[in-house]
């Protein structure tokens, strides 16, 4: 098994050829097998022979979550006994989706883990200590099992949460790499440092980073990362994925992106009217899987705002580069008159080492406008740092939300359901 394809260091011209080979064997699956792009190809009058080459794709609508969610059903190009594993979106954006694998979409799943923690320096031999769930339908944890198992490597599956079992795991199996939401390391220094557990020289020499972002838009450290690697001075990598994708996209040892598999899937960067960005623009990644027996997706809008970069990378790899997710469509906030993301209010709060969670909830006012208001939890004065929180955003922002002071017990179990997979820090009730 290859897990440093040479398709990733072709040139961009063999690669586009390569790409264009795959989207015609995609096509003619999806016409012989998707009841929903077999309906899809007859409305818009599609012969798929004209589509030849990635700049053709233009030529057909594109998939959104809300038809996911309708016709979830229309999206299976197997029959049910085919079927060996279901996994549900997370359902960040509305309702999840089912999705179904076969046996070949798990042999998939485990070479894009691969290939991708390959990519970050993890190799064969090494421990690797898994702080994410692997049940409750959740696709990213069973492919981080299947990848490390297909590459070689040792997984300690801790699952997420409690500090102490995971510094227990890690003094007794001396793991090199962890895989984890990059807050909860956070977690896991303060419990150390506040019961004399020696972590500094612990086995762990970096994580991959899942769920939350960790780079600013030039690469450098953002304020999570920051605060991380001022007390723990390991490697953080990036990585970024969706059930719907079934690929990651993961940093290599130079960290300035996340690297495009060519041979799994396809990608545009799309503005507002579903035309491609110029270089160096930022816009709506639009997905096209190679390779996937189930439940296929052709031009299928992420709802993710991105930035790509193509220059080559001192890795040898020629694959385009996404950057930090800047924000999702669905989430956009606009408040009095600036254009909002979550992720930057986020980086905001975690300026704040007193802020023990927070919740950011995003709702219309009486007049139909959005409204911003923060939930925190804090072991500060509450009264000056309100004002300090508040003082803060107008500083970086130029806005200033409503800010509201939780109690602990009370705010950290609505964050940390233990029935989501990620902590709840947005609420959009709009």
């Amino acid at each position: 098994m290859e897990f440093h394809p040479s398709i990733e260091k072709s040139s961009t011209a063999e690669i586009k050829q390569f790409q264009e080979k795959k989207l015609h064997e995609l096509l003619v699956y999806l016409e012989n097998h998707s009841p929903f792009y077999q309906k899809l190809f007859r409305e818009n009058n599609i012969n798929i022979e004209d589509i030849k080459t990635l700049e053709d794709l233009q030529k057909i609508p594109m998939t959104t979550k809300n038809d996911l969610q309708q016709y979830n059903h229309d999206f299976f190009c197997i029959p049910p006994n085919k079927i060996v594993d279901y996994s549900t979106t997370s359902g960040t954006l509305g309702d999840p989706v089912t999705f179904g694998l076969s046996d070949n979409d798990l042999e998939r799943l485990a070479y894009n883990e691969a290939i991708s923690f390959a990519c970050a320096g993890i190799q064969k031999g090494d421990v690797v200590q898994m702080i994410t769930t692997i049940d409750k339908r959740f696709m990213a944890g069973l492919a981080y099992f299947l990848g490390l198992r297909k590459m070689g490597a040792s997984v300690v599956r801790m699952g997420p949460g409690i500090p102490e079992l995971q510094w227990d795991s890690i003094f007794r199996y001396q793991p090199k790499y962890l895989i984890t939401v990059p807050s909860f390391l956070l977690k896991m220094i303060d419990y150390a440092e506040k019961h004399g557990v020696d972590y500094k020289n612990s086995s762990v020499y970096g994580a991959v980073c899942i769920g939350e972002s960790i780079k600013n838009q030039d690469f450098t450290d953002n304020i999570l990362s920051q605060k991380i690697k001022e007390k723990w001075n390991i490697k953080l990598f990036s990585t970024y994925a969706s059930t719907e994708m079934s690929t990651a996209f993961t940093e290599c040892e130079h960290q300035i992106g996340g690297h495009h598999h060519p041979e799994l899937i396809i990608t545009e960067i799309l503005d507002d009217l579903g035309t491609p960005v110029n270089e160096g623009e930022s816009g709506e990644l639009t997905i096209t899987t190679l390779g996937v027996e189930a439940i296929p997706l052709l031009r299928f809008k992420t709802g993710d705002i991105v930035k790509a970069h193509y220059e080559p990378c001192r890795c040898g790899r020629n694959t385009m580069r996404l950057g930090p997710v800047i924000g999702r469509m669905q989430q956009m906030i606009k408040y009095k008159g600036t254009t909002l993301y979550p992720p930057a209010l986020n980086d905001i709060l975690n300026d704040f080492n007193t802020i023990l969670c927070h919740q950011i909830v995003i709702q219309s006012n009486e007049i139909g406008l959005d409204e911003i208001i923060i939930k925190i939890s804090t072991n500060g004065e509450s009264e000056n740092f309100v004002n300090e929180v508040r003082d803060h955003f107008r500083a970086k922002l130029r806005v200033s939300p409503k800010i509201e002071i939780i109690e602990f017990d009370i705010l950290s179990k609505i964050v940390f359901n233990p029935n989501s997979r990620k902590p709840i820090t947005f609420i959009d009730l709009r």
